[in-house]
């Protein structure tokens, strides 16, 4: 189930960069490359509705080891598709294939771990999910696009993946049944972490999808231009302790606040600091971590306002928010690089700028949210 996690993060990981890289090449413009980057999101808003009956029809081991399947199916078709434009519905069925991977992995390791060790297991989980995201770009920086190499990787590890799920046959459960209260009613207790989610879903996708592109204009080689996506993932799993222990010793709201500040920052600076490496590394380091923690630390928020059924309604309505701010982040961070050759950190830095005003002046009850 871990691996069907980390199978989730290397399906984003590479194949954002990837596609993006493989169109720029093919003569389409940042706002084609966005768009495309968006069907992604579409897919997951197509689906996410539709798991629960899936779930309930085929069971967890069924459905993970489909989607596993499918999304190695996808990986090895892309290259051999030879009109670009049906890479666009491709995207949208590889957007539900990895959002049934993760849906389906996180809700079948909770089934079946016991109070005593989920705080372990939960937290293997999710460096499994981050460490799959950043070693996509890292696979690309290794064997680059040449005879679609990297597309024939992906499909393997899917694949191998799924075969472990095979052998290994984790104990199957039951699903939960879903909450009875919809999870539109939270709207207004939750507007703080549903701001999260859609900008950590915006600058997310924006980023794996535009941020090499944005490197190479600034005159980085390809290779070292996607490998900065690797830092600032590295950045996004390490410092998530750190940022977690600090969150234990101080108000929570104030360092969301805090993060936001530390990211729309740092992305002004990214111009001045991508003209040299021995910058960019370390601020891309700092500024993934920073970026991450502001949704990281709001999750923890919700966890401890609210259980049961109202944290599962809480959640849906936050994948709605991932769902479309995932679909609206590579639009808009693609036009904003038609407008000016710094669109993308300027995208960053308003939206996080933006983030860290509201989060500091919204007045929900603090019973309620941050």
């Amino acid at each position: 189930m871990i691996l069907t996690a980390a199978t989730f993060g290397l399906t984003y990981g590479l194949s954002a960069p990837l596609i993006a890289l493989e169109l720029s090449d093919a003569g389409y413009s940042e706002t084609l490359i966005g768009a495309n980057s968006a069907m992604y999101a579409i897919g997951v808003l197509l689906v996410a509705p539709a798991l629960p009956a899936l779930l309930k029809r085929l069971g967890f081991g069924r459905l993970a080891k489909g989607a596993l399947l499918l999304a190695g199916g996808l990986f090895a078709i892309f290259p051999a598709v030879p009109l670009l434009w049906l890479w666009f519905p491709l995207r949208v069925v590889l957007g539900a294939a990895s959002e049934t991977m993760f849906v389906v992995s996180e809700a079948w390791l909770n089934q079946i771990t016991s109070e005593t060790n989920r705080g372990r297991t939960v937290a293997i989980y999710v460096t499994a999910l981050s460490a799959g995201t950043a070693l996509g770009p890292a696979i690309l920086t290794l064997v680059g696009r040449e005879e679609a190499l990297a597309f024939v990787i992906g499909a393997a590890l899917a694949l191998a993946a799924c075969l472990v799920l095979q052998v290994g046959r984790p104990e199957e459960a039951l699903p939960e049944s879903a909450a009875n209260e919809g999870p539109w009613r939270f709207l207004r207790l939750v507007p703080v972490a549903v701001a999260a989610a859609a900008l950590n879903a915006a600058l997310e996708s924006a980023g794996l999808s535009l941020l090499p592109l944005y490197a190479i204009a600034l005159g980085w080689p390809e290779q070292s231009a996607t490998f900065l996506l690797t830092i600032l993932l590295c950045g996004s799993i390490l410092l998530q302790l750190p940022i977690g222990w600090l969150g234990d010793r101080m108000n929570r709201r104030l360092l969301v606040v805090v993060l936001a500040t530390i990211s729309a920052a740092g992305a002004v600076a990214w111009p001045a600091a991508l003209a040299h490496a021995w910058l960019a590394y370390p601020l891309l380091f700092v500024w993934g971590g920073a970026f991450v923690g502001i949704y990281t630390t709001t999750i923890a928020v919700l966890g401890d306002r609210y259980k049961g059924g109202e944290l599962v309604s809480v959640y849906a309505l936050l994948s709605v928010a991932w769902g479309f701010g995932a679909l609206a982040g590579p639009l808009i961070g693609g036009m904003a690089m038609e407008i000016s050759p710094h669109g993308l950190p300027i995208f960053a830095a308003i939206t996080c700028g933006l983030f860290a005003f509201f989060a500091g002046f919204d007045k929900t009850e603090s019973r309620k949210i941050i």
